[in-house]
């Protein structure tokens, strides 16, 4: 029995030994400075979120901006060539960690910086595996980038619409001629291709020039109010493109504006700040910037790049306006107001 117990206690130090060891690795090194870069594909929404939640997540961790972290903040305006030229200024700085916002900011990073040295951490591009930088998620990165991808898959998406309008035949989507939407309707017209519960959907695309810096997507919706006003009387609703039209609420604003149908959203916004849409499925920002910041911690700390895998957006939210479901017929399932939860317009 003595023994017995002496095992124990032996068994318990050598734990605790090994927790304190383990949680003096994963502080920061006391007197260093971090350096991380920060090229943003665009201001505000969704960059801006998930940027913010990843560095208060870094500053959970130990790295807070001021004291031992350092930022360089960049925008690139929606421009690849404008993102790319400021990664050649900055790729030879000798930061800690880069990081890439959106998918512009990702394909000017692949341009200038893949294969190399420097570790790069992206969040929110759409299609990270057609952009180049990796070949799939959870497994090891193939070179120097990982990160989290943006989109809610696409069946996913499709399902919540069946489930919110079941009888409905086609479905309008208005894109950007960007990189993120091509990736994204290529997955829309496989699945309707290949998937047989989607055979009897049929998504009409209609396609708008891109227009590069902030103003850009101002722009864009306004092109697309002709295409908006084309399609009203052949589709059942409308769903928000997968790129920067469709994070943005002047193309929801046009929509609930000139629409006789339903808009299904890409954002939390389209519906919780009543920019015109009736429901939303949309990762969560919060989520994407606090597994980025796992990531960048992870790299701080020394972890090598390889051993840290690209992930999908770890969590979905649901949106839903009971108001203008009602204007429409819809009768919203239970079910899908339980997942919105406080995510509900009366």
């Amino acid at each position: 029995m003595l023994s017995s117990v002496a095992t124990l206690t032996r068994y318990c130090l050598v734990l605790l030994l090994l927790v304190g060891a383990d949680e003096l690795l994963s502080a920061p090194q006391t007197g260093r400075l971090y350096r991380l870069f920060i090229l943003d594909s665009q201001q505000g929404s969704p960059y801006m979120d998930v940027r913010l939640a990843m560095l208060q997540s870094l500053e959970q961790y130990g790295y807070v901006e001021g004291k031992n972290l350092q930022l360089y903040l960049h925008t690139a305006g929606n421009d690849i060539n404008k993102g790319a030229a400021i990664l050649k200024t900055e790729a030879g700085k000798d930061y800690d960690v880069y990081y890439m916002g959106g998918t512009t900011a990702t394909v000017a990073a692949k341009q200038v910086m893949y294969g190399g040295t420097q570790s790069v951490v992206f969040a929110s591009p759409t299609d990270p595996v057609g952009i180049g930088v990796i070949d799939g998620f959870d497994i090891p990165p193939k070179s120097n980038f990982t990160g989290v991808s943006y989109p809610v898959p696409v069946k996913s998406r499709f399902r919540f619409i069946r489930e919110l309008m079941p009888d409905v035949k086609r479905i309008g989507l208005i894109y950007a001629d960007m990189p993120q939407s091509h990736s994204y309707n290529a997955w829309i017209k496989a699945m309707l291709k290949d998937d047989p519960q989607f055979k009897d959907l049929e998504v009409i695309f209609r396609r708008v020039p891109l227009v590069k810096g902030e103003e850009g997507d101002r722009r864009m919706a306004e092109m697309a109010l002709p295409l908006i006003k084309e399609l009203d009387s052949q589709v059942d609703l409308f769903m928000k493109p997968h790129d920067q039209l469709g994070a943005r609420r002047q193309f929801a604003e046009l929509v609930h504006a000139y629409s006789s149908k339903p808009l299904i959203g890409l954002v939390k916004n389209d519906v919780m700040q009543e920019w015109g849409a009736m429901a939303a499925i949309f990762p969560s920002h919060r989520s994407m910037g606090q597994q980025a910041a796992i990531m960048i911690r992870d790299l701080f700390e020394g972890k090598p790049i390889k051993r840290i895998f690209p992930q999908w957006p770890a969590r979905f939210g649901y949106a839903v306006d009971l108001q203008k479901a009602r204007q429409f017929g819809i009768t919203v399932p239970v079910g899908l107001l339980q997942l919105a939860g406080e995510n509900i317009l009366k």
